[in-house]
């Protein structure tokens, strides 16, 4: 319990270091735009394209749903087994930019789907990769940068969803 209390304040800390000023209305709104990529219809788009391109038996495919069904529920354990508040909810000073669409913070989801999806691309069109995790890395700042999440939540989410797309790849390639 301790060490999450030592996590907690350096998060805390952190947060506090990254947005020690008023949000600049222009990053706002940039930042808004770069977390709707994030929200999950450009997943459900590409997972179309995907199948009407390839088929349903194409490896790409596969690993896209192998890497949602695999991330999504240990996003949705850690969410509500951690129940971490965001920060609106912990530190009284501060207001969000945006309305989260959940209560908790820990880990992010729109942080953990963007680097599953980016790493997952990458491996199927390595021309685009380094693209995709700059895209991936902008979603994960935008988190915070709009108040919704600490930054160890994006690191986590990153972690979970970089690990999600290597099991699945590594499942639907063997």
């Amino acid at each position: 319990m301790k060490l999450l209390n030592e996590v907690h304040q350096y998060d805390i800390m952190m947060f506090n270091r990254l947005l020690n000023t008023r949000l600049h209305p222009v990053l706002a709104r940039i930042s808004k735009y770069i977390s709707k990529t994030g929200d999950g219809h450009l997943y459900l788009c590409l997972l179309v394209w995907v199948y009407w391109q390839e088929s349903y038996t194409s490896p790409f495919f596969q690993a896209i749903l192998l890497g949602f069904a695999t991330e999504r529920p240990v996003y949705f354990v850690l969410k509500n087994g951690f129940k971490r508040n965001r920060p609106e909810s912990a530190l009284n000073y501060f207001q969000r930019v945006i309305k989260p669409s959940d209560q908790f913070s820990f880990p992010s989801g729109h942080t953990s789907a963007a680097f599953m999806m980016a790493v997952m691309r990458g491996f199927f069109y390595p021309s685009v990769f380094l693209l995709l995790l700059c895209w991936a890395c902008l979603v994960g700042f935008s988190r915070v940068a709009l108040g919704v999440h600490f930054p160890t939540d994006t690191v986590v989410g990153m972690s979970l969803g970089v690990s999600a797309a290597l099991i699945s790849l590594g499942i639907v390639l063997q």
